[in-house]
C-alpha cells in the first residue's frame, strides 16, 4: 500500500510517520509545501500522478486560528480549495482520501459530548474553511474518511509546549477555566487513521481521546507530570480576548469509531503521560 501524507512536517504528519515507517506493506511519500502545493491542482496531480498513492492523507491546513481571522484568504485556499484538490484527483487516480477536521466545525455551546451527526455551526473564520473542506471532500471524492478531532499535541507547536516554555520564563501563568474539552495526541490519532485506512468503512468521524478538563487542568496536570513548580491562576475566557470566538464546549464523542469498530482511544491523562515519557 502507497500512503501519501499532506503536511507532513505537522504534529499528525511525523505521528504518522513513525507509526507506517514501522509497516513492511506501507511505503510512504512525505509532502510538505516544498513538495507540493496543495492550493494548485496541476502542482496535485504532478505529484500524485508520478506517486500514484492508494491512500492520500490530508494533514495541511491553515491551523493558526486568529490569524485565520485576517487571513481568509489564504485560510480559504488551503483549508477548502487544497482539500477540494486533493479529493479531486485522489478520485481520479482511484485513491481513497483521509482529511483531518477539527471540533471548530461546532459552536461550542452545548453541554452534551457532539456526535458525528449533530448539526454544525462554526464561529470562526477557521472554523467555517474547516466545515467547508469537510464538504468539498465528500463531494470529490466517495471514498473518504473525515476525522475530527481537538486540542491536539506532538511533535512541534501545541498547548504542552508552549505551557513548558512559559514555566521557564515566569513563575506565575494564567490559564482560563471556562472552555473545556479533551487533550488528544497526535499519535492516538494516526494509530485511529491507520486502521480506519485499511477499511471500507467511509464517513465522518470523531476522534479524540477519552475524558474531559479545561485548558487550567490541563495546565495543572502538565506541571504536575513534569514536577515544575509554577503559580498557575485560572481566569476565563473574558480576561484573555483572542481575535477568534473560541468553543466553550469542545468535547466529542467518538460514537462512530465505538460502534463500527468497538474502536477506542486512550484517556488523555494516560496519554499525556505516555508522551513525556
Amino acid at each position: 500500500m502507497k500512503v501519501l501524507i499532506t503536511g507532513s512536517k505537522g504534529q499528525l504528519g511525523r505521528a504518522l510517520n513513525r507509526i507506517l515507517r514501522g509497516k513492511a506493506d506501507v511505503s510512504v511519500i512525505l509532502t510538505d509545501l516544498d513538495e507540493m502545493d496543495i492550493t494548485h491542482i496541476s502542482d496535485v496531480e504532478r505529484v500524485m500522478r508520478t506517486h500514484m498513492p492508494d491512500v492520500v492523507i490530508n494533514c495541511a491546513a491553515h491551523t493558526a486560528v486568529d490569524l485565520c481571522e485576517d487571513d481568509k484568504e489564504n485560510a480559504y485556499q488551503i483549508n477548502v480549495v487544497g482539500a477540494e484538490n486533493l479529493a479531486v484527483v485522489s478520485n481520479e487516480i482511484g485513491a481513497k482520501i483521509v482529511h483531518l477536521s477539527t471540533d471548530y466545525v461546532f459552536d461550542g455551546e452545548g453541554d452534551q459530548p457532539y456526535v458525528e451527526e449533530d448539526a454544525t455551526n462554526p464561529q470562526s473564520v477557521y472554523g467555517v474553511t474547516k466545515l467547508e473542506s469537510e464538504q468539498r471532500v465528500m463531494a470529490n471524492n466517495p471514498r473518504y474518511f473525515i476525522i475530527r478531532t481537538a486540542w491536539l499535541y506532538g511533535e512541534g507547536n501545541n498547548f504542552v509546549r508552549k505551557m513548558l516554555d512559559l514555566s521557564e520564563k515566569t513563575k506565575k501563568i494564567m490559564v482560563v477555566n471556562d472552555q473545556v474539552g479533551s487533550p488528544t495526541s497526535a499519535s492516538q490519532v494516526a494509530q485511529a487513521i491507520v486502521m480506519l485506512m485499511e477499511t471500507e468503512e467511509y464517513g465522518i468521524y470523531h476522534g479524540t481521546c477519552e475524558g474531559v478538563c479545561s485548558w487550567y487542568e490541563f495546565a495543572k496536570e502538565i506541571f504536575a507530570l513534569k514536577k515544575i513548580d509554577v503559580k498557575l491562576e485560572p481566569c476565563t475566557s473574558d480576561q484573555f480576548p483572542m481575535r477568534a470566538k473560541r468553543p466553550k464546549y469542545s468535547v466529542l464523542d467518538n460514537k462512530k469509531l465505538r460502534e463500527r469498530f468497538d474502536y477506542r482511544f486512550s484517556h488523555w491523562k494516560d496519554e499525556i503521560k505516555t508522551f513525556f515519557e
